[in-house]
């Protein structure tokens, strides 16, 4: 299928003429800050099977299997008792960003943080955890009414079985998310409004297979390898736990998208996984969006575009931040095995190409990565052995 007006094209995907146009990113905002309830049209049927022999799907059977028996409970697995001294932990995060930033040769001259002390930027490390950890939180309710969707809408029961249990997976992850952040950190924040649009956009879909790559393989593949990277910069003891656990979960729920898709994507025509290319450029370009915190400069009083003239360099530069990269290391591989990287003529690969990350397409993809990460069965295989 030849692709025409690409650059069109990739403006009524993103909504703007560039990917990186910063003017456009900051003009999205959430105007609800302040509802407590928020209303998705969920387009899609409900699919009964009457085909209920187990086992029929091999890979996603031995993943049910897994997935029950690595179930976990964030009360009594996680030990609540652990004091976090946020200020403490944030100032060691402080002094660690700012070494980075002194080794990246970051000029702070003409920016906000110019005469910023100590006190400044150790508020800034904990404004900025707890806008992360929100924003986990509220992905994992999207995850949450996304798995359930699947259930419904999903015509295997092997796949229906395991995502039952991706359900259980996500009101534990929400719990615990919100459970850390009400007793150990000092405050919320309303979901990023970029990170809004790209659930709704899932849950709006009428095709199951889109919430399966929107979520499981999108949204799900880059909390992954941000919680990857969490837990190895937190000092705290109860949240690289946590983190531990819910990556354990999380790991299981890419390698469900993975497997599932492969097989359906397998038997769609260049124009339907076209569709599907698109939807998964719009919605890497819309998680990238959100990591421009701009939540948090607004709560420290810093003009947004003046704090963000940290990012503001050439997108040659911009798009080597290997932070930013590393938070589409898991969706790289796993685009590559279902097909969509190179599929009409690479399009997704070029898009991919614009966000400086598909040097991690040979990466190992989850779908066969899932094992080794589960570290709720490797913690109770260790508490037997000293037994």
């Amino acid at each position: 299928m030849a692709i025409t007006d690409r650059s069109d094209r990739d403006a009524e995907i993103i909504g703007r003429e560039g990917v990186d146009d910063l003017e456009a990113i900051l003009s999205v905002s959430n105007t609800d800050v302040d509802e407590a309830i928020h209303t998705v049209a969920d387009n899609a049927d409900a699919i009964f099977t009457w085909d209920y022999e187990k086992g029929a799907r091999p890979a996603l059977n031995k993943l049910y299997e897994k997935a029950k028996h690595s179930q976990w409970n964030g009360q009594t697995d996680l030990d609540w008792s652990i004091d976090v001294d946020q200020e403490k932990f944030a100032a060691m995060i402080s002094e660690m960003r700012r070494a980075g930033m002194a080794e990246m040769g970051i000029d702070l001259k003409g920016t906000p943080f110019e005469t910023w002390n100590d006190k400044e930027w150790t508020q800034l490390s904990m404004e900025t955890q707890n806008w992360s950890l929100s924003q986990f939180m509220h992905g994992e309710q999207g995850a949450l009414l996304c798995t359930a969707k699947i259930v419904e809408t999903v015509p295997w029961i092997d796949a229906k079985y395991y995502a039952a249990t991706q359900v259980m997976d996500e009101a534990r992850h929400v719990e615990v998310f919100a459970q850390y952040l009400d007793t150990k950190l000092s405050g919320h924040y309303p979901i990023n409004a970029h990170l809004k649009m790209l659930l709704d956009d899932i849950i709006n879909d009428s095709r199951w297979d889109m919430t399966y790559l929107g979520m499981q393989v999108m949204v799900e593949g880059l909390a992954l390898a941000a919680f990857g990277m969490a837990m190895q910069t937190t000092p705290d003891p109860l949240l690289k736990q946590l983190l531990r656990y819910v990556m354990s979960d999380e790991a299981r729920h890419v390698a469900f998208g993975v497997l599932s898709l492969k097989e359906f994507y397998a038997g769609l025509s260049e124009p339907e996984l076209l569709e599907r290319q698109e939807f998964a450029f719009e919605a890497a370009v819309r998680m990238r969006d959100r990591f421009l915190q701009q939540e948090v400069w607004d709560r420290m009083g810093v003009d947004v575009k003046k704090a963000i003239k940290l990012f503001d360099q050439p997108d040659e530069v911009k798009n080597q931040d290997p932070f930013q990269q590393l938070l589409f290391s898991k969706i790289v591989p796993n685009c590559k095995k279902l097909g969509l990287l190179d599929a009409n003529d690479g399009w997704l690969r070029k898009r991919f190409d614009s966000l400086g990350v598909t040097q991690f397409e040979d990466w190992v993809d989850t779908g066969e990565e899932y094992e080794l990460l589960d570290a709720v069965t490797q913690d109770r295989e260790a508490a037997a052995e000293t037994a």
